[in-house]
């Protein structure tokens, strides 16, 4: 399976637009009337989404986003804090004149669906936050994440970029050489491995603790809610989700068996039939 051949009847386009001083790369496909944003997690990218963009394009227009400082989005400067992805993503509805869209955030990217919605509750129709990060700051995982991620950046080895993804995956057989490939290029990115501090920082324990989604925050969320769990979350145990189902007002939660931290890439079908009917 190739992620071109998951796009390969989708009718797409990628550009690279000007959003709040940063050439910010998307893939937009469909023209329903709603909007769907979909925003990835730490050090990711929007390949993230290839196995859902075109089910999506059917009902909805679609907007995968490189977050900033990340993929093929530049960093402007300095850390890459909350607040500093909630600007970005504002300024990427406001260039396109959307008011409203519906998100859908998976790991990092539910951490910023899930502030912006809690801060912004007018710009955000539902919410689908997939093993969302951001309400707990758990030293061992902070540290793998930062270890892991720096190793395959600084580093030219695929092999660590394979193993930095595996560790995403309940079955490594989800990995394929193709997105190795396109993470271990992005990963070697002059801008990408100059901006590997800032784009870590949250996993240093003080600028974590000061982001954290709070229960307060939560309460605030007005936006329809779905929380999508992989039982096998490398990054979050499932009591941490419950703990969000019950933060966030009436928000529904399905918890993916045999899954870890992708479970839009992983059990693909399954999410898209969830996902679809929430927000439809």
């Amino acid at each position: 399976m190739s992620l071109w051949t998951d796009l390969a009847e989708v009718s797409l386009s990628i550009t690279h637009d000007p959003v709040g001083g940063a050439p910010t790369r998307v893939l937009r496909a469909g023209n329903g009337a709603e909007h769907v944003l979909m925003l990835h997690g730490t050090s990711g990218h929007l390949e993230a989404f290839v196995r859902n963009v075109g089910a999506f394009a059917e009902r909805f227009t679609v907007h995968a986003v490189d977050m900033l400082g990340h993929g093929y989005t530049d960093n402007p400067g300095g850390d890459l804090r909350i607040p500093r992805y909630v600007e970005h993503v504002l300024a990427y509805l406001d260039a396109r004149g959307i008011e409203r869209a519906h998100i859908v955030g998976e790991s990092l990217g539910g951490w910023v669906a899930g502030r912006l919605a809690a801060d912004h509750p007018d710009r955000v129709g539902r919410l689908v936050l997939v093993a969302p990060g951001g309400t707990v700051a758990n030293p061992e995982v902070m540290e793998r994440i930062r270890t892991s991620t720096r190793r395959a950046v600084e580093t030219d080895d695929r092999a660590l970029t394979r193993s930095r993804l595996e560790l995403l995956m309940f079955d490594p057989a989800n990995v394929s050489d193709e997105l190795v490939d396109v993470r271990h290029r992005i990963y070697h990115r002059p801008a990408f491995v100059a901006g590997i501090d800032h784009l870590l920082c949250l996993q240093q324990m003080e600028n974590r603790t000061q982001d954290l989604l709070t229960a307060e925050q939560m309460a605030r969320i007005e936006a329809p809610t779905l929380i999508v769990w992989g039982a096998q979350n490398p990054f979050g145990d499932v009591p941490e989700a419950h703990r969000m189902q019950e933060s966030i007002p009436g928000a529904k939660l399905e918890i993916l068996g045999e899954c870890g931290h992708w479970p839009q890439h992983e059990h693909a079908a399954r999410f898209n039939d969830l996902a679809l009917t929430f927000l439809s």
